[in-house]
């Protein structure tokens, strides 16, 4: 019997000091919590009667809003076209009077090649002055769509003029 306490007592004292130490697996691991799994949240939907006459309060005044930014868009672009024909038409002028001086520095040849850029820039004002701003921007299109490549260059050279015009403005004021 005492052979057989002993395994006992060793038993004992096994559990005993394992119970007080955990081990490494225990310990590295967090104990769970039992957590209910959450539920689904559903939103409570407003009657269908309310939906609609929500949508139908807010269609019309979206609608105005819509067509007052496209009036105030289209007479700012209408403007810009204006003022547009009117810078490309003085350059034109410019250029023709210019001719004059090209033909007695530079020679005939030249000053008929500013007549002929002149005429060119009026015929492009003149195109531009006759369209509305909708075909304007149709052709703007239809032009980015056929050359790219062109285009952003364009748009490159445009900002970069824009960009010396704002500069030189603001040392003078």
């Amino acid at each position: 019997m005492a052979e057989t306490e002993k395994p006992a007592a060793a038993q004992k004292a096994a559990t005993k000091s394992s119970a007080a130490k955990p081990t490494a697996k225990a310990a590295s691991k967090p104990a769970k919590a039992k957590t209910p799994a959450p539920r689904a949240v559903t939103k409570a939907q407003p009657a269908k009667g309310k939906t609609e006459t929500a949508k139908s309060k807010v269609t019309p005044d979206m609608h105005g809003f819509k067509a007052q930014a496209t009036d105030t868009v289209r007479a700012a672009a209408t403007k810009g076209k204006d003022r547009a024909t009117e810078a490309v038409g003085s350059i034109s002028k410019l250029i023709r009077d210019s001719a004059g001086t090209i033909d007695d520095n530079v020679g005939k040849q030249y000053g008929d090649y500013a007549r002929s850029a002149a005429d060119m820039v009026e015929g492009f004002a003149g195109k531009m002055d006759a369209k509305d701003v909708d075909a304007l921007a149709e052709d703007a299109r239809q032009f980015v769509r056929k050359s790219p490549a062109v285009a952003i260059g364009a748009a490159a050279a445009i900002g970069f003029v824009l960009a010396r015009l704002v500069r030189s403005g603001g040392k003078d004021v």
